[in-house]
């Protein structure tokens, strides 16, 4: 059996997608021609088939080679695509959902995707009941008859839980077998974390961040299991969810450079959470390969590796002033959105910025949290940056 890092190198690039190539083609179209009414009809009877040309807005050549690769990486049957990660996560939920339903959705998820459930979701009578991302087995007491989905993020938004994937999904299952589990698999890329092989239904990705992997493009992925495939397809296609060639392009081209830069991340992140950890200004370090971080064991035992985003906590609140000295003046890391390019990337936040979006209650610090991406430049320039500014701080 090929080992993984050889599938990220060869899968989507069989001959019917590289017409003898090294790489896919770029194949932009709208309209597909038919040589016969008996050929489109052939091709409107097998549109869900993944690798045949029917309608511009169904993919092209090269989105089948980028979906075929995504379904290798995540070990699915099927992979949807979406023009940007919050589209992965919100077009998933309206596949699965219908009036009257209810939603169980981890406390620590992704800001959006809650809004999403706050703003959207409640308008078509459908119910979020939000929960402590370290509950565990005792999800079950917070199923109802009428719970249609399980929405996980492991690890959690800026805060980094890890949660006990493979307690809540045997606890879901028991439960409520019908119950459909969906979780935000963008953290590990899809590689240090097998959600479809622990029981998960959809893996989700913002493949703008690890995939895409240089900040200049945006898509999203939706990787199923054979219980889910269908129905996701058919009503993701049904939304008009599609992404452009070009993009799946570089989707694809990032994937054979995803491990060896993961692997950097990783080595990179740990570098610097570990000088944090010994920092007399830092209360505690989210990362999850840290015994301080929340759900740590969870993450020993199902992930075989850790990215570069993680937050850390000081142990006082900057007030404006200090918080501007801190954050305005870095060399290396820039301020932005996103994470999973080249470039280390920071953010802060106070707690009551915090609270709004973390409706399970559970924060538990004082001080600011500073998130950060950490990229591929030396860790020791990173650190030399981090310590510059704690010093600006005077903390």
């Amino acid at each position: 059996m090929r080992k993984f890092e050889t599938t990220l190198i060869t899968s989507g690039r069989d001959q019917k997608y590289t017409y003898g190539a090294i790489n896919p083609i770029i194949q932009r179209t709208s309209s597909v021609v038919f040589n016969s009414i008996q050929q489109k009809q052939q091709a409107v009877n097998n549109h869900s088939t993944t690798d045949k040309l029917f309608y511009g807005r169904y993919g092209t050549i090269t989105h089948f080679s980028l979906r075929q690769s995504m379904t290798e990486l995540e070990n699915g049957v099927g992979c949807v695509l979406y023009p940007c990660g919050t589209a992965a996560i919100t077009h998933t939920i309206l596949s699965f959902v219908q009036p009257g339903d209810h939603i169980l959705m981890t406390g620590s998820a992704y800001e959006p995707t809650q809004k999403f459930c706050r703003y959207v979701l409640k308008r078509m009578n459908i119910d979020t009941t939000w929960f402590d991302p370290l509950i565990g087995n005792n999800i079950s007491n917070l199923i109802r008859h009428n719970t249609r989905l399980v929405i996980l993020e492991s690890p959690g938004s800026i805060t980094m839980e890890v949660q006990n994937v493979p307690s809540i999904v045997q606890a879901v299952r028991k439960k409520k077998s019908d119950i459909i589990i969906l979780l935000d698999n963008t953290w590990s890329a899809g590689v240090f974390f097998k959600a479809l092989d622990i029981g998960v239904d959809v893996s989700l990705q913002s493949g703008t961040k690890y995939i895409i992997g240089h900040s200049d493009g945006m898509i999203g992925t939706a990787v199923s299991n054979a219980r889910c495939w269908d129905q996701l397809q058919e009503q993701s296609y049904l939304m008009g969810q599609m992404v452009d060639a070009d993009t799946a392009y570089m989707a694809s081209r990032g994937l054979r450079t995803l491990y060896v830069r993961l692997k950097q991340h990783e080595e990179n992140g740990l570098h610097v959470a570990h000088w944090l950890a010994q920092h007399p200004a830092i209360e505690r370090v989210n990362h999850p390969a840290l015994s301080a971080c929340k759900g740590h064991k969870y993450f020993i035992r199902d992930f075989s590796g850790s990215s570069g985003l993680f937050s850390f906590i000081l142990k006082k609140r900057l007030n404006d002033l200090q918080l501007s000295n801190f954050i305005n003046h870095f060399k290396y890391f820039k301020i932005a959105y996103s994470w999973g390019g080249f470039e280390s990337l920071i953010l802060v936040n106070q707690i009551e910025e915090l609270r709004p979006i973390r409706p399970s209650g559970t924060l538990d610090f004082t001080g600011t949290l500073v998130r950060i991406h950490v990229g591929l430049e030396h860790p020791s320039d990173l650190i030399h940056d981090l310590s510059d500014a704690l010093n600006r701080i005077n903390v």
